[in-house]
């Protein structure tokens, strides 16, 4: 008799919902990796298509969340109480952690999806005990629901906090929509433990302004630099050096970066008081008994006086829940030294400090200790410049909370796009520089007038594609920067890009000048308009006659309303869709594609259409050929996707990113391509999207789907008619 023994048999495919298997990049890890375009499948939210956070949010009681956030501030819980009986300094840590982590040269980062909630950003090293504080605003959450998104919230959290302990503050605005899963393809650095040295991440450490781009912090996990100093080794000038640099990878100059620091450290305190390693795992590796917390710490009650985060101990000043100027006579009127906090962190104490100016305990107000400063901190006090400006704010309380106020600001609203898009009863009436305002546009014209116009004046369907493009190309969905609306092309630094063809544009620019004083239209209008003129031409002589959509109202901006400096950031260094590279890269042409397309909010099939319809269209950099798979050129056709995919052809190399393609019986040279073009036909999953296009029943499709996500790109920053 055979017996059915199933013991220690288990029911599920090992692997199948759990990280213990491989996926395809374990196997393949040199493969194009597609899932950065699938970032934010709708299939992970919740909420459902038809649910729109923006008109949700309007709905809102806002002087109603505003007075709970306020009650929960000194309502302290016996599971995780409040140090001096106010939260404050916590939820401001998570605010700032939140919005810090954002980063000028791709716009990545920042607190405005509520990515804190997800991993890694709510394991890392420097967001110990933040899982304590939203879990602190459950309640909020719960109450207020789908009308107040956790992004919102945890924003909102830190400027009450602010509020309650005294500061004017600028403004705020809601509008944050959450993200349902981790941004695991953001790059933050190639390190493989947490606070591995940062010489890992510059070119020499003694050099700041040689730390990889796109990053801003110094070492893996921390969302600044180092508080005991660089690696971890106490110097306040050295430190100094790399807060410069960071926070202007942060889009922070000097006085604002200072300003940040006070204000930072004016209230709140560092944790210490316990053996740091102790700590257990973090909350993406705790076990299901934690229900989400990490960092359990067994060290007393591991919470109140116990509590261990950064490791440093102490408050900064001798009022540390009341926003003042007790900063700036704690750092300047005192002299410091090294001493190492009960968990083994370099700290900076006191020599000398009177009783009454120690800050007391968090628990018991009997007792007080010395206060402390943070390496980044005595950088504030040491570095002449930093230095110089602290006196200027000691000597005017008024312009230093001003200052302060408006770096708050501008640190937690970097990444949510131009004023157009801020919701609430506290949206500051001021335009501020750093939002890239852009006047509205007029509507008042004839656009049928302004076709013909653009159709007869001999710009070429090359010229008027490539502009347009060049113009819209700069949107990044990361901070809603960029894009056609504003016109930044025709302005410094954008008219001299390289990727823009200063001198091909220069001669679009003018014609389109002339158009715009005839008509009224603005030139931001004509540059997309006149890319829609090219495409529908294009089109018609294909035999396809079509109209693409088009929104009249963008505005120019002046030179005036535009900050040169932080645009330098959006320059492309490649661009796909036109075939050019800056210069070679280590990281593989492809990558570099697959990024842009990220950022401008594209989705792979996308990416596919429109990268056919350019090649076809002549639009190249220079008007190179490579990939241009047709005898059509100027004609909106798939013949792109169609001899990609024939087999009458080979493809063998023939230089440094460039490939022939051969015909097989002849041996004849038929077209040249980058890596760029033949990745639609390598890479697997493009492969599928080009075999779609390439159908004899889909020329139409084709024609429609790159319509479709042209259209896409000419108005994703066209919040003004969005919200």
């Amino acid at each position: 008799m055979t017996q059915n023994n199933s013991t220690g048999k288990c029911p599920v495919m090992h692997g199948g919902n759990t990280a213990t298997g491989h996926d395809n990049m374990d196997w393949w890890p040199e493969a194009l990796n597609l899932d950065i375009l699938h970032q934010h499948d709708r299939k992970t939210d919740p909420m459902g298509e038809a649910f729109d956070y923006r008109e949700e949010v309007r709905k809102l009681d806002f002087d109603a969340v505003k007075k709970d956030v306020h009650a929960l501030m000194t309502d302290s819980q016996d599971w995780w109480p409040a140090d001096w009986g106010h939260y404050g300094g916590l939820m401001i840590r998570m605010s700032w952690h939140a919005a810090g982590s954002y980063r000028i040269a791709d716009g990545r980062g920042g607190g405005g999806t509520g990515n804190q909630r997800f991993a890694p950003l709510n394991s890392w090293p420097d967001n110990v005990s933040l899982d304590k504080a939203r879990r602190l605003l459950w309640p909020i959450k719960k109450k207020y629901g789908n009308k107040l998104s956790w992004a919102d919230l945890i924003i909102l959290a830190g400027t009450v906090a602010y509020e309650s302990m005294g500061l004017k503050t600028f403004g705020f605005s809601f509008g944050r929509e959450d993200i349902w899963h981790p941004e695991k393809d953001i790059y933050w650095g190639a390190e493989k433990e947490w606070l591995a040295p940062s010489d890992e991440r510059y070119g020499d450490v003694d050099k700041p302004d040689t730390m990889e781009n796109p990053l801003a912090a110094v070492q893996m996990g921390l969302i600044y630099v180092n508080p005991e100093g660089v690696n971890g080794q106490p110097d306040p000038l050295k430190t100094a050096d790399q807060v410069r640099e960071t926070f202007a990878r942060m889009a922070m100059n000097d006085e604002e970066t200072a300003a940040l620091t006070v204000g930072g450290h004016t209230v709140g305190k560092c944790h210490g008081n316990g053996d740091a390693e102790a700590l257990g795992p973090e909350p993406e590796a705790a076990d299901v008994e934690e229900q989400g917390f990490g960092w359990k710490n067994p060290n007393q009650t591991g919470k109140g006086r116990y509590t261990v985060t950064s490791g440093i101990e102490g408050a900064w000043t001798t009022n540390p829940t009341k926003f003042d100027m007790g900063y700036f006579d704690m750092l300047l009127d005192h002299e410091w030294e090294l001493k190492k906090s009960p968990a083994g962190a370099w700290q900076w104490e006191p020599v000398d400090i009177k009783e009454e100016d120690k800050p007391v305990d968090v628990e018991d107000m009997t007792t007080r200790y010395n206060p402390i400063m943070t390496d980044a901190d005595m950088a504030m006090k040491m570095d002449p410049t930093y230095r110089a400006i602290l006196e200027d704010f000691r000597k005017d309380p008024a312009r230093f909370e001003d200052a302060f106020a408006r770096a708050w600001f501008k640190l937690t609203h970097r990444d949510l796009g131009p004023k157009t898009r801020y919701i609430g009863p506290e949206v500051p009436n001021e335009d501020l520089i750093w939002q890239d305002p852009v006047p509205a546009g007029s509507t008042d014209y004839c656009e049928e007038v302004v076709r013909e116009k653009i159709a007869a004046s001999g710009l070429t369907i090359s010229d008027m594609v490539s502009t347009a493009w060049d113009s819209a190309r700069t949107y990044r969905g990361s901070d809603m920067r960029g894009g056609a609306n504003g016109a930044h092309i025709r302005l410094a630094p954008q008219k001299d890009w390289e990727g823009n063809e200063p001198e091909r544009l220069a001669k679009v620019l003018k014609v389109y000048e002339q158009i715009s004083a005839e008509t009224g239209a603005s030139i931001a209008d004509l540059i997309v308009l006149g890319g829609s003129v090219g495409i529908e031409k294009a089109a018609l002589a294909a035999g396809h006659e079509i109209r693409v959509p088009f929104l009249k109202g963008r505005g120019d901006a002046s030179a005036e309303m535009t900050d040169a400096d932080s645009f330098e950031p959006l320059e492309p260094l490649a661009d796909g869709f036109r075939n050019w590279l800056k210069k070679d890269y280590v990281v593989k042409p492809e990558e570099m594609l697959l990024d842009r397309a990220q950022l401008m909010g594209l989705t792979a099939p996308e990416m596919t259409v429109l990268i056919g319809g350019m090649r076809v269209l002549g639009t190249n950099h220079g008007g190179t050929r490579h990939g241009v798979f047709t005898d059509r050129e100027g004609q909106l056709t798939n013949d792109f996707f169609v001899n990609l995919t024939d087999m009458a052809y080979s493809w063998k190399p023939a230089g440094n990113n460039v490939y022939e393609i051969r015909d097989r019986k002849t041996d004849e040279v038929k077209w040249t391509a980058s890596r760029i073009d033949l990745v639609f036909g390598s890479n697997s999953i493009l492969r599928s999207y080009a075999e779609v296009y390439a159908q004899d029943d889909n020329e139409a499709k084709f024609v429609n789907d790159f319509v479709k996500a042209w259209t896409k790109v000419m108005n994703a920053d066209r919040f003004d008619v969005q919200s």
